[in-house]
């Protein structure tokens, strides 16, 4: 009964063994890079006219625009609850002063409509949002 038990224990043993070696090596390889996420938040000059605010949002889009022209900018958007937070930017850069320089860009955070957070964040290469 004993030898029976150590049959089974090592019998058990290998084929886990052998179960996490093959898992392993069919196992996906990820490879994160990082990336930053900028928070768009209110700024404190928020009190532009109707017209002024229109124009300084013409040019923030056609910021974004030249951003993702170059490849800096890979997602950006608005948020849509009304909050602090009112839109995010993911950029594909090499640094977080690097991305403080292209926000600086951006006319509506120049105005003082908008400021800007920037955070480090990881992700593998190649995902993209489903439709």
């Amino acid at each position: 009964m004993r030898k029976s038990f150590i049959y089974i224990t090592i019998f058990l043993s290998f084929s886990i063994l052998t179960y996490i070696v093959i898992s392993k090596e069919n196992a996906p390889e990820f490879k994160l890079k990082t990336y930053y996420l900028v928070f768009l938040k209110s700024g404190p000059k928020r009190d532009q006219t109707k017209d002024v605010a229109m124009e300084i949002q013409k040019g923030h889009l056609a910021n974004i625009k030249r951003l993702a022209n170059q490849g800096k900018i890979v997602i950006a958007g608005p948020l849509l609850d009304d909050s602090e937070v009112r839109g995010i930017f993911i950029f594909n850069a090499e640094s977080k002063e690097e991305v403080e320089e292209l926000c600086a860009t951006d006319p509506a955070i120049k105005a003082g409509r908008l400021i800007a957070e920037v955070h480090p964040w990881m992700s593998e290469p190649g995902n993209c949002l489903p439709e």
